[in-house]
């Protein structure tokens, strides 16, 4: 996927992630999901991981009243939206040319900031070479195109649980066996861990023998 296409993405999920803003707990995956089912991992009875999971509800931990809104798909998205900004007002204030002022496609500092989907489109057009008023990106500013956008869309397909991941549990959370558990899961797959050493599974039903 080249830069362009990757920031062009970004555009196209972040009406997603707006969805996603409204729903504080989302199902199995590598954030919320994760936490509860490392819970399960470290306390097989289930009930006691019940417990851990409404604990992890409660208000109580966060203030006197629910957060209606998700915090982690919040962060993820002014993350992005910053990355981006940042990027977009590197690029123009090194090569933007001071005439031209009318040009549609002059990136403005001052007045309303475009949102990041219209940010991520305007930097996917210096990333394919789009003409505008000012000098096309060196070589060091599309590896720094490329690492931002490379970054943002990985951060932004992880809090949609779009991605596959990858995680190997610290010591802290051993097998019975003494092994090291492996969890997989993201892209709409619950998580799952698998032992090592001893080819245990764990599955959101429980434990299942090698």
């Amino acid at each position: 996927m080249t830069t362009a296409t990757q920031l062009r993405t970004i555009a196209r999920l972040w009406p997603d992630l707006h969805d996603a803003l409204g729903t504080p707990n989302t199902g199995p995956g590598f954030g919320l999901g994760l936490r509860n089912y490392l819970a399960a991992v470290d306390q097989p009875d289930v009930a006691e991981a019940a417990v851990l999971r409404m604990l992890e509800r409660s208000p109580d931990q966060l203030g006197t009243r629910p957060i209606p809104i998700s915090l982690r798909v919040l962060d993820t998205m002014r993350t992005v939206e910053a990355a981006l900004h940042e990027t977009a007002d590197q690029i123009a204030s090194a090569n933007q040319h001071s005439v031209n002022t009318s040009h549609p496609h002059r990136w403005r500092y001052t007045g309303h900031r475009p949102g990041a989907p219209w940010t991520a489109l305007w930097l996917s057009a210096r990333a394919d070479g789009v003409f505008w008023p000012g000098r096309p990106l060196t070589d060091r500013q599309h590896r720094h195109v490329a690492a931002v956008a490379h970054n943002a869309l990985g951060r932004i397909e992880t809090t949609l649980d779009l991605a596959r991941q990858v995680q190997q549990l610290d010591p802290a959370h051993p097998c019975q066996c003494g092994g090291t558990i492996t969890i997989r899961g993201g892209a709409g797959d619950p998580p799952t861990g698998h032992c090592g050493a001893c080819g245990a599974w764990w599955t959101e039903n429980g434990v299942n023998a090698a």
